[in-house]
């Protein structure tokens, strides 16, 4: 202890200073990474958490309705104002509410209001009047809340049943059909049970009430789902809460990707990273051998290394603008006039799809894979070159037996920067492929299975248009931060797979090589 002591103190001024400049700079870098992961979790997650619906009484006697938001100074620096979500976006044109703090008179928050979630206009915010039923039967009161809760059940399993049949039965008929199948009788039979699951859901409607007074019919089947957040407990909350992440996580977008899941962008994401790492690795890697252990090192090998490590710092649109034309256009182009000439003028391969834009990645993200590949190979000692080739190897086994092996490790590197790049960037996948809504998911039960020229969707482009292109983007900014922190995640688990992957290897070749 006492000679580390004195060693420490024999240390120079400036190799000390050196030392804690090198800490603090690691302490904040994982300080802005916690910050920036915090602010993710808090404003995506907190978007689930069923708050309370306040009822603002203002002094000139009006009230609203609604969730506040947040509360800022006003321009002028006399006060404050408090930002309100009241909804019911299909009466005022608006769903969004500034109210002067100094202007309330009184909040309260009344169990009896109710939240509506519907497929259009966003959430209603209201009192419940009455309930007409299916068979036009007017209830009010406690009688019009149960049965309401009763019709919610029964438009669950509907919409259920309506999807399995029309993604189960009437589209593969379709599709048969077009390719020239007898079907139409089944066709016509699936069609009328479909007419009538949908006649069965519009059947009846509830009437609500403002916080102003103004009443309105909401149809039953525009509802998705009905909650009185002031009437909930806190454990009603979390199981309301932990609902929406599952929803937002198994669920397809709606109204324009300010509501709903991202399923089909998390499938999309992941299919098309696994599908460019299995087109970039070979190459990448058979790119590093040829440079560090066949090629002559002279100047035309120097020339070359130069060139990769200049096309890893040219922009991703480039590489976007390359795949649209050499790819789409040209390959896709001629694949169509010679193998889908009858589809023609409607191209298949001759437009943006999945393959390409793993292509365009896959060629994107090659020079990563080759230069960490290289340096991989240029670790590994003379000796065991030599030692191999000694012992009677060819130079082939070498390679393969040898010095690949060992060298593990280092693809494995390089496939993880590529990854990490890939899966967030967006620039090229608007010009290739990427879709801003995509239902279907290009895996399904149809031959052959994976559909490398439909569009998929993709998370970092659901953030762009979410936050730039929706029709209100104070409604979409909670999806935008809980899609990028899913697409932090995922970028998190797909890094920590080839990671492990990695050291793995990277122990076995490390034991062997100890033998």
């Amino acid at each position: 202890m006492r000679l580390a002591k004195r060693s420490r103190a024999r240390l120079p001024r400036g190799e000390g200073a050196g030392a804690w400049l090198a800490a603090g700079s690691v302490a904040l870098s994982l300080l802005a990474l916690l910050a920036l992961l915090s602010l993710l979790a808090i404003r995506g997650l907190g978007h689930f958490w069923p708050a309370s619906i306040a009822l603002v009484a203002l002094d000139d006697g009006r009230q609203l309705a609604g969730e506040q938001v947040r509360e800022v100074p006003l321009p002028d620096g006399t006060g404050r104002e408090r930002l309100y979500r009241i909804g019911n976006r299909d009466l005022d044109g608006t769903r969004w509410a500034w109210v002067p703090v100094s202007a309330i008179a009184a909040v309260s928050h009344p169990p009896e209001l109710m939240v509506l979630e519907r497929h259009r206009w966003g959430e209603a915010i209201g009192r419940l009047v009455a309930v007409e039923s299916e068979t036009g039967e007017r209830l009010e009161g406690q009688a019009a809340r149960a049965v309401l809760e009763n019709r919610m059940t029964e438009l669950a399993s509907l919409r259920q049943a309506r999807d399995t049949l029309r993604d189960e039965v009437v589209l593969p008929r379709v599709q048969a059909l077009q390719e020239g199948g007898d079907v139409e009788r089944e066709l016509a039979t699936a069609n009328a049970r479909l007419r009538e699951l949908q006649a069965a859901m519009q059947a009846g409607h509830l009437t609500l009430e403002t916080a102003s007074g103004e009443r309105w019919q909401v149809p039953l089947d525009q509802i998705l789902r009905v909650r009185y957040p002031n009437a909930m407990s806190p454990l009603d909350k979390l199981v309301v809460w932990g609902e929406g992440v599952w929803r937002f996580l198994s669920e397809g977008p709606r109204a324009a990707n300010t509501a709903g899941g991202v399923w089909p962008a998390i499938f999309g994401t992941v299919l098309m990273v696994m599908l460019m790492s299995i087109l970039v690795t070979p190459f990448g890697v058979l790119a590093a051998i040829y440079l560090n252990e066949v090629a002559h090192q002279g100047r035309l090998t120097r020339l070359v290394r130069i060139a990769v490590r200049n096309l890893a710092g040219v922009p991703s649109i480039v590489y976007g603008v390359f795949g649209l034309g050499v790819f789409v256009y040209g390959i896709g182009g001629s694949l169509d006039e010679w193998f889908f000439d009858a589809a023609l003028p409607s191209p298949t391969f001759g437009t943006g799809g999945l393959l390409w834009a793993s292509l365009t990645l896959a060629l994107l993200t090659l020079p990563v894979v080759i230069v960490a590949t290289e340096e991989g190979l240029a670790r590994i000692p003379d000796q065991q070159r030599e030692g191999a080739l000694a012992l009677g190897a060819t130079r082939l086994e070498m390679l393969t037996r040898v010095v690949l092996p060992m060298a593990t490790p280092a693809m494995l590197t390089g496939v993880i920067l590529a990854v990490a790049r890939a899966a967030g960037e967006v620039a090229p996948l608007m010009l290739v492929g990427v879709a801003k809504l995509a239902p279907q998911v290009p895996v399904d039960a149809d031959f052959p299975f994976l559909h490398l020229e439909r569009k998929f969707m993709h998370l970092g482009y659901h953030i762009f248009d979410a936050a730039f292109h929706g029709g209100d983007v104070q409604a979409a900014m909670p999806l935008v931060y809980a899609t990028a922190l899913l697409l932090v995640l995922v970028i998190l688990v797909l890094n920590l797979t080839a990671i492990f992957l990695r050291h793995h290897l990277s122990t076995r070749h490390g034991a062997l090589s100890r033998r």
